[in-house]
């Protein structure tokens, strides 16, 4: 089994930055994905960044895209999200999330996920 820990979520003003983190452990070599979903008041899950390493790519939409970051250190067994300029619409729970394989956009697809932190971004 793998766990995954996120934290880093809090209260920021519009245009400023959180980083967030998630720390797995356990049997972290059976997967190969990680990627980042948010779910607002009243929204679905969407997925805000992925990031595989066979082969190596990142995937980001185009709400987020050139604003958040996402990132792994090996090392830590960790993966991050840095989030600039933040918006209002960024407010949301973010969850951390990993499978096996490739990078999917859909929630079911991921076999792992954390228990979530929240972001609020003030106007």
């Amino acid at each position: 089994q793998v766990q995954l820990v996120e934290s880093g979520g809090g209260l920021v003003q519009a245009g400023g930055s959180l980083r967030l983190s998630c720390a797995a452990s356990g049997r972290t070599f059976s997967t190969n994905t990680m990627a980042w979903f948010r779910q607002g008041p009243g929204k679905e899950s969407a997925c805000v960044a992925a990031i595989t390493w066979n082969p190596d790519y990142t995937y980001y939409p185009d709400p987020v895209k050139g604003r958040f970051t996402i990132a792994r250190d090996n090392a830590k067994n960790t993966v991050y999200l840095q989030m600039n300029s933040l918006k209002p619409e960024d407010t949301a729970v973010y969850y951390c999330a990993a499978k096996k394989g490739g990078i999917s956009r859909v929630p079911g697809a991921y076999d792992y996920w954390g228990q979530g932190t929240q972001v609020t971004v003030s106007s």
